[in-house]
Formats: structure tokens, sequence, C-alpha cells
């Protein structure tokens, strides 16, 4: 008799585990009670969408007659501020309860997004005494196999040589010879734009869905039972289907692909989605297989719907990108977690979580995640994740606080994009360099600084910009560690250009604004 465990963001009907599955003998398990990995409350639509999806999938396993043992969520006991750390997962806890409740023989699942959760699940299978069966998820492209192969005796894991290799596996964006359509790998020159003083002006909005009994009851459940996880639910419009997930992919590319690469890097004031697909939480919970998503947007570009730096830059994300970070975070798990190359140790401060500070490009961008558990990669990147770099914020806060907050973000996924190429904790490993700018870079992607008190042009003073501050507070603290690296070059030769006494001055006003963040008042 073998426990077909199902997690939250597993929801894949052609995986493995389903190919030899006897309805007559094996159960499914599946168990709500994953939601929370030891650190933090999660947002309320990230618990939402974990709910609904799980039980529009029960419901679908069962009419199919397969047995589904299904655990709903509890209420919290806790909440964020004095909640501590399980010593196992709920999920090993639920496993256990049912080997012993069905007397089984086996315990079958797909590899988590989590090594740690996978060591735990093993751990009660031994403990058990029962058989214990992984399978690989193919609903990557990349395995594990094929990416320590690509990574073996490089130097430097480097996304553009590896994104070349998928577009050559699959044959996408190729010419009969091989070569790459439009005659360049990646057009990312040619996806920077910034929206002019006039803004975005009207965009299509995306799909919003019917919510069906089973959602319904889950907003509310999660309304009364949750209350007090962070953020807001009442604009939850997220997918929780296959069905809806392919909805939402053709929407984007009738009616957002054709501006998305032009705009895909620009920001504005209370427009969190813009030209972005929003697919990333349907992808990460397995609705959408990566692979209809990039051919679907192929197939755009030969029809002549969409430009080719548009298609390419969607597709990067995906085949490239995605991968990538997945790939580097098995290779280098568990050890990755508690990477810390820059040695940063302030708290998280609480802006994270209120979005309440001066600075407008902050409060716009943590407002956004607060209002949808959601941004795209630039305020993640460049905004969200440049202050905790150049601040010193420490990473695994930082990720804790983006596992618990975003809708898309899992272990095997955050860990990679947070500690590695926003923080530049891995040292170098995601990114070949930090990705450190000053308050300028904010400026000219969006429209956040005319509406600030803050100066970006200002380093020091009543009125200068914290990212300014922090920009060349980072570089001079640092400038030994990056010395070495010829892409810093250019920076580091403008810190040189500076005054003793400037440099002074930047670092004590840096201090300053530590310490106003600490008391909640920057």
């Amino acid at each position: 008799m073998r426990l077909l465990l199902v997690l939250r963001d597993q929801l894949d009907r052609s995986a493995a585990l389903f190919d030899d599955v006897d309805p007559d003998t094996d159960v499914v398990v599946m168990t709500e009670n994953d939601r929370d990995r030891g650190r933090f409350r999660e947002h309320k639509q990230r618990l939402a969408l974990g709910f609904a999806a799980m039980r529009h999938f029960r419901d679908e396993l069962r009419e199919q007659g397969l047995t589904v043992a299904y655990e709903t969520a509890s209420p919290p006991e806790t909440d964020r501020d004095s909640y501590h750390a399980a010593e196992a997962s709920p999920v090993a806890d639920a496993l256990r309860e049912k080997i012993r409740e069905h007397g089984a023989d086996e315990v079958v699942l797909t590899e988590p997004g989590r090594i740690g959760l996978l060591k735990e699940i093993e751990a009660v299978c031994d403990e058990e005494g029962v058989e214990f069966t992984v399978y690989a998820d193919r609903h990557f492209l990349c395995t594990h196999e094929d990416f320590e192969s690509w990574a073996d005796g490089r130097k430097e894991l480097t996304l553009e040589y590896f994104y070349r290799e998928q577009r050559r596996e699959y044959d996408i964006l190729l010419t009969d010879e091989g070569d790459p359509v439009g005659g360049e790998w990646n057009f990312d020159s040619d996806n920077r734009e910034s929206f002019g003083a006039d803004g975005p002006g009207m965009i299509p909005d995306g799909p919003r869905f019917d919510r069906d009994d089973v959602t319904g009851k889950v907003l509310e459940t999660v309304r009364r039972d949750f209350s007090s996880a962070p953020g807001d639910l009442d604009t939850f419009r997220w997918p929780v289907t296959p069905e809806q997930a392919k909805t939402a992919l053709d929407d984007f590319i009738k009616n957002r692909l054709p501006m998305f690469g032009t705009y895909q890097d620009a920001m504005w004031t209370g427009r969190a989605f813009l030209y972005h697909s929003r697919l990333s939480a349907a992808l990460n919970l397995k609705l959408l297989s990566p692979l209809t998503a990039v051919r679907a947007a192929e197939e755009a570009y030969h029809d002549g719907h969409a430009p080719i730096h548009a298609v390419e830059g969607f597709i990067r994300q995906i085949l490239g990108w995605r991968e990538f970070v997945r790939g580097v975070y098995w290779l280098y798990a568990p050890e990755y977690g508690h990477k810390n190359a820059l040695d940063a140790a302030m708290d998280l401060p609480d802006l994270y979580w209120s979005g309440e500070t001066q600075m407008r490009c902050l409060s716009e961008c943590v407002g956004q995640v607060k209002e949808h558990a959601y941004t795209h990669h630039i305020p993640r990147l460049m905004v969200i994740g440049l202050f905790g770099m150049m601040a010193g914020i420490d990473p695994a806060q930082m990720n804790d606080w983006h596992e618990a907050y975003y809708v898309d973000a899992w272990e095997w996924v955050s860990q990679p994009n947070m500690i590695g190429m926003a923080l530049y904790a891995d040292g170098g490993i995601v990114g070949t360099k930090p990705y450190a700018a000053s308050g300028k870079y904010i400026s000219r992607q969006s429209n956040y600084c005319s509406h600030c008190r803050f100066d970006p042009a200002a380093s020091t003073g009543d009125d200068a910009c914290p990212f300014t501050t922090f920009y060349w507070d980072f570089l001079n603290r640092h400038q030994e560690t990056f010395s070495g690296n010829r892409r810093m070059n250019f920076q580091l030769a403008n810190v040189r250009r500076k005054s003793d006494d400037e440099l002074e001055a930047i670092a004590e006003q840096a201090e300053h604004y530590r310490e106003r963040l600490d008391e909640g008042e920057l």
C-alpha cells in the first residue's frame, strides 16, 4: 500500500508519481499545514492561492477515482512577532500520522523545492520503516544531472551560456541552421525603456476569475482564521486551476506581450503589474507548464504578433533564468541559504512588513506587495533588494520575508534570487557583480522620486536620498572586496575620486539612517 505525498507547489497531474497510480490501493496525501516554514506568517493571498489551488486539485483527483486523504489548514496559534520555528515541519507530522493510519508500505513523492523538507520526509519514512521513493520533478526543463554537467569545470556560472544551451536543447527561436532568430541571442539592451512624463497610460488589465464555491470558501477561511496574517486579501485575482492559468497565459500573449519587452524594467506609482505576465505563481504551483508558456510566446513572434525583443525577453525569464536558479539552488543546497559574503548583519526593518517609510520608492513597492503579494522583478531587485544589500540587512532575514510575502516565492527560487542576485550574499555565484545603484537609477526607471521628500542626487544633508547615501557608503566599505572584479572598476573609480572628508560625511549619514531605520523613523 502506497502513500502519494503531494505538496502545495506540486499540483501537476502529469507528475511521475501518478504514472502507475493504483486507485484500488494507493492513497494521495495532501496537507494545507505546510504553510509556514518556521520563520514568518505568510501573506494572506499566498495562503489563499495555495489552499484554493490544492482543493481544486484534490477535487480533480477524486473525480478521477483516486482516494485523497486531505488535511485542511489549522488556524495559527501565535502571531508573527511571537512565532518561533517548529522542530519539525507540519508536513512531516501529517505524513507520519497517515503512514500509521493506513499501514503504508511505501511513500512516494515528487522532489520538493526545499531540501530541508526532503530530509525531514526521508527521516519520517526511515523511522516508520517504510520504503521511500522520490521522483524527479519533470515539470522543469533541465535535470539536476544536466545542470551539474553544464556547471562542471566552469569558473563562473553565467546565465547567458546556460540559456543558449537551453534554446538549442528545445529548439526555441532558432533558424533552420541553428542560429538565433534575429541574429542575436539576447535583446536585453532593448528592454530597458522607462515611461515618459505622461506615464504608462491604459494597459489591458488581465483576466479576473470567477470565484467558485471552493475559492470563495477559502477566502472566507483566510479572512476568518488567518486575520493576523500580513497583507491584504481584497485584490485576490490569481489563477487557481490549470484552465485559469492557461487563460492567464493567453491573455498575456494577446494583450501585453507585444509591449512587455520595451517596458519590462519600468515602474510607476500605483501600477504593480503593467505589461508583466503574472504567470510565475501558476508556474511555481505547477498549474502551467513552462514549455507551454515558452512555445506560446515563440508562436506569437512567428505570427508577427509580438517583436523579437519582447518574445526573447519573456522566454529568457522562463527557459533561462527560472531553470538556472533552480539548478544553482540544488547545486549548492543546503549551504546556499546561509551565505553572507558581505557580512551583512542589520535586522530587517519593520518597513518591509508595514510599507510605512518616507522613501516613496520603498513605500510604493512594499505597498504593492502588501496589496497583491507581488511586484515584478525590478522592484524586487532594484528597489527592495537593492536597499537591503546597500544598507547591510541580514540576507537570511531578507529571504525569509521574501518567501513569506511573495505569492510566487519558494525556497528553490527565492534563495538564488534574493540571497544571490539581489543581495550578492553568495559572493558572485549567481551574478558577476553586485547590482549597486544610487537613487538616480530609480528616478530614471520610475516616477517615484518626483513624489518623494528625498533628493536622489544628494548623498548627505537633510534631503539626502537614503539609496544614494547607502550606495556610496556600500562601495566605500567594500572597496577591497570588489577590487578584483573588473565589472566594478568604473564604480570604484568614482568612489576614489571623492575626498576623505566626503566619504566620512557619507559614512556618518549612512549610520544616521541606519539608526533611524532601527527606530522606524526613516
